[in-house]
């Protein structure tokens, strides 16, 4: 087993540690933030994700997980340092990484033996070439650097099943040594291991993530369709979904994607593209068709009432998917302001993302309008005339459509997750709108009795 160091507490330099030291190798976890370090030693998690907790306090009772913010000490004893750091988005779309460089030059001037530098942040093809110059150009002593890329395919809500769990683990390096060093950390995880050079794993990364993005865009626009002809479009996800080459995966149409990948991704490989003087048409389109997406349920909702203006509006979920607190590129932040412009009085409830929220929109007046966070969905409901859901988190689903009819003032829901089923949202006396699926009438017996 290695010693490892970990550069970043965040998704996924916390993940990676926690699964590293789960596999019998000895972690230390680098991070700046003090207080972030003084909590994690405590076992407590600094981001909500199912698991880590339990594994954190498993490992570090064991002996074989440490945080600190003394990079310096870290570096020295490693073997193997994992760089996790952010590399957020640009205004022009390009990758920023200055976290990446800050790192480097820790490593260049703390290592005193030989050691391989692992990025597994999201960085544009031929990064890792600059990382590794970088860091030999400010080496304190003579020792061996290389750097190699190993891209993380987590998802957010299920990241710690994703890295024990995965389906491969890509590895990109330039030679038999930092591949040798590479694999057998790795040999415990006992997953499929694909070795390319650098820049083939540094492309796998970008090219895996923005296809799943041009699904998802790809079935949000034939979902806008099928509501212009009368189709539904979990009807024809289904029937898409026995194909063989189409697969199952990622066709649930919605109110477009969020988080800290597909947004970011999309944008640094439509930007790599045009430094490189080539279009590429197909994920620009699933940039374009996933901006219009998030505001669709909200320009529905205009159409249909006359103002928001002091009218109570429930918000069922916060965060870009269920399972984490997390807020990047959710639909709630590209809706909720417009509602408040409008002047609604919105009744907001996310089980484990309001406080988070809070930050961007603590609780009180905004604009014209009004937010105020509840601890239930029914409370959020209770003499709404208009709710519009989210994000389809279990206590969300769990609500009835009677309960729509019963707590609401009127009831119109605009569901950007299509949770319900549109014929008992109607025979249940609900205005329902989702996407991609045409609103259905009362049925004939529900009729029949009015």
């Amino acid at each position: 087993m290695k010693k490892i160091a970990v550069a970043g507490t965040g998704y996924v330099g916390l993940v990676t540690g926690v699964c590293m030291a789960e596999n019998g190798h000895y972690v230390t976890c680098v991070d700046i933030d003090e207080q972030k370090v003084k909590t994690m030693r405590k076992g407590i998690s600094p981001i909500y994700e199912d698991g880590l907790e339990e594994l954190m306090n498993k490992n570090i009772v064991a002996g074989r997980l440490h945080f600190t913010t003394d990079y310096q000490s870290a570096y020295q004893e490693a073997e193997a340092v994992f760089i996790g750091v952010g590399t957020p988005e640009r205004e022009d779309g390009s990758a920023d990484l200055k976290y990446i460089a800050t790192v480097a030059r820790q490593v260049a001037e703390s290592i005193n033996k030989d050691c391989l530098v692992v990025v597994k942040s999201t960085v544009p093809v031929g990064t890792n070439d600059k990382v590794e110059q970088f860091i030999n150009d400010f080496l304190v002593h003579d020792v061996r650097v290389e750097v190699a890329s190993n891209p993380e395919f987590l998802a957010q809500g299920s990241a710690v099943k994703d890295t024990l769990e995965a389906d491969r683990i890509v590895i990109g390096t330039e030679s038999e040594w930092a591949e040798s060093i590479l694999t057998s950390i790795y040999e415990p995880f006992g997953i499929p291991i694909v070795s390319v050079n650098r820049r083939s794993a540094e492309m796998i990364k970008y090219a895996s993530n923005d296809f799943l993005a041009l699904k998802i865009s790809y079935m949000n626009d034939i979902a806008n369709l099928c509501e212009l002809v009368g189709a539904d479009i979990q009807d024809v996800a289904k029937g898409m979904s026995y194909d063989e080459r189409i697969g199952n995966k990622f066709l649930n149409a919605g109110i477009g994607y969020g988080g800290s990948c597909f947004p970011k991704d999309t944008s640094a490989l439509e930007f790599i593209a045009r430094q490189n003087g080539y279009n590429l048409r197909t994920v620009k389109a699933t940039i374009d068709v996933n901006i219009e997406q998030k505001i669709k349920l909200y320009e529905k909702a205009r159409q249909r009432v006359i103002t928001f203006d002091g009218i109570k509006v429930a918000v069922l979920g916060l965060t870009f998917k269920p399972g984490t607190d997390d807020l990047r590129e959710a639909p709630s932040l590209e809706n909720i302001p417009l509602l408040l412009k409008e002047g609604s009085d919105i009744y907001a409830y996310d089980p484990v993302g309001s406080d988070n929220f809070q930050q961007f929109y603590p609780e009180g007046d905004h604009d014209k309008g009004r937010i105020t966070y509840v601890t239930s969905p029914e409370e959020a409901l209770t003499g709404a005339s208009i709710c519009f859901i989210f994000t389809e988190w279990g206590e969300i689903k769990a609500i009835t459509p009677d309960q729509y009819r019963h707590l609401m003032r009127s009831p119109l829901v605009y569901d950007g997750r299509n949770i319900y089923d549109v014929q008992e949202m109607a025979d249940s006396e609900v205005e329902y709108y989702s996407i991609g699926r045409p609103p259905k009438a009362k049925s004939r017996e529900i009729a029949d009795l009015l």
